[in-house]
């Protein structure tokens, strides 16, 4: 039989992790993609013409994000939102009103186009442009999600060369680890579809994009189930909501009963997503020796 060479993936390599449980059985990381109109326009400007298209995106940070601000301060609870650089833009007021009430802005992408389908030039100037756009909020994010999830090796080595500090898009555990990016550790803060609201409310009109509505009630049985197990086993949940989608009031409410199920365990963490990654990075040097 002819010897068939099994290509390789080019892993990056782990570091020492600190002690980010804190004495939790779990942490549950909310964290709110403000993607607003850029997921679909990411596909063709064509869409700017469709305005029932862009006002199903709009509600998101016109009405979901406010709504969703609310949820959090009738709990005092934190959270992270990822912002696309063209939404931070469009949308100044979801910038301001998220830093006012104290909750972590991080970054993810500019275009929403998926990095795996850019250049290396075309990825270095998407992060570029967003910390620009940032730093017009004064904001100096440390934390980055790539667009659908979808980041390369050298999506990577760019966080570390502009002085991140962690990464919210990689699956392969259920609790966070720190990699090496070129000469600095970042934290990775793995995700998990199943703790997405996108594979269970999205409907857009383009195939492949979402098409799907399913009852929150599911929602909720899905997720708290996750948690319940997670528990055992010590791990992150980090939960990701889209304003457009979990803003609407049923989908709000399942979010608000996820929550109610989360605090009444009584040894379930919430936290921030760069406090996390902190902790995390705790557990060796940020920079080579």
């Amino acid at each position: 039989m002819e010897n068939i060479e099994v290509p390789t993936v080019d892993w990056p390599e782990r570091a020492p992790v600190g002690d980010w449980l804190q004495g939790a059985s779990a942490v549950v990381v909310l964290s709110v993609d403000v993607d607003a109109e850029s997921p679909v326009l990411a596909r063709g400007e064509h869409y700017l013409n469709h305005l029932t298209t862009m006002s199903h995106q709009a509600y998101g940070p016109r009405v979901g994000v406010p709504r969703i601000l609310d949820l959090l301060d009738r709990y005092s609870l934190p959270a992270t939102f990822f912002v696309p650089g063209v939404s931070a833009e469009r949308w100044p007021s979801v910038m301001e009103a998220v830093a006012e009430r104290g909750h972590e802005t991080a970054l993810h992408g500019f275009t929403h186009r998926h990095p795996v389908h850019l250049s290396e030039s075309e990825q270095r100037e998407e992060i570029e442009r967003s910390l620009k756009t940032f730093s017009k909020f004064g904001i100096e994010p440390v934390g980055y999600r790539a667009p659908n999830w979808e980041m390369t090796r050298f999506t990577l080595d760019l966080l570390g060369e502009f002085g991140l500090r962690y990464d919210s898009s990689l699956m392969d555990d259920d609790r966070p680890y720190a990699v090496r990016s070129g000469d600095r550790t970042l934290a990775e803060l793995p995700v998990q579809w199943l703790l997405d609201d996108w594979e269970q409310y999205a409907f857009l009109p383009e195939p492949n994009i979402g098409q799907l509505i399913e009852a929150p009630s599911k929602v909720v049985d899905l997720w708290t189930a996750e948690l319940e197990a997670m528990r055992a086993f010590g791990s992150l949940c980090m939960l990701t909501v889209h304003p457009f989608l979990t803003g609407r009031p049923s989908r709000l409410h399942a979010l608000e009963q996820f929550i109610q199920f989360a605090l009444s365990r009584g040894d379930v963490r919430f936290a921030r997503a760069d406090e996390l990654a902190e902790l995390v990075l705790a557990g060796g040097p940020a920079e080579r020796p």
